[in-house]
């Protein structure tokens, strides 16, 4: 069973549902271990007050280890849905990177696939998952073992 990087901003109400939806299909596969899901927002260093120096140190050691760990990072691209842009949430953006740069597979969740893909994303990514339509739906039953040697699964622009 394979253990998950999950990377999406978490920052309002509207984020930490699609976390939950990406998380009930991640628990739904039978390739995940559903003890092994992580999420960024779950692990804050509470020791520390908010946005401190050290609370900054931790975090971000604990998360880039948990990247290097994960046999998948599943990211979630939605950030501002409302914006005509959607821009991706820099941070996500950084574990996606991160992520690549160890040949980790990257499963890339979108709920509004009618923004643009940022190419680097797309030429970077393993599998996409338009969540608009019928997409967590296949994240729950994507197969996961092995995705090192399986041929990507890019959308078509």
């Amino acid at each position: 069973m394979n253990n998950v990087y999950l990377a999406a901003p978490f920052f309002d109400e509207a984020q930490k549902e699609r976390i939950q939806q990406v998380k009930t299909a991640l628990l739904a596969n039978p390739t995940i271990n559903p003890d092994g899901i992580f999420i960024p927002e779950e692990h804050q260093f509470e020791e520390e007050p908010f946005g401190s120096r050290a609370w900054q140190q931790y975090v971000y050691a604990s998360d880039m280890r948990q990247v290097h760990r994960a046999d998948v990072v599943v990211a979630i691209l939605d950030f501002d849905m409302t914006s005509a842009t959607n821009e991706p949430d820099s941070g996500t953006m950084f574990e996606i990177g991160a992520a690549v740069a160890e040949k980790t597979p990257v499963l890339v969740v979108q709920f509004d696939a009618d923004k643009e893909l940022n190419l680097m994303i797309a030429q970077g990514l393993t599998a996409y998952f338009d969540a608009s339509k019928d997409g967590l739906q296949e994240l729950a039953a994507y197969n996961c073992d092995d995705l090192r040697s399986k041929p990507a699964h890019r959308p078509v622009f």
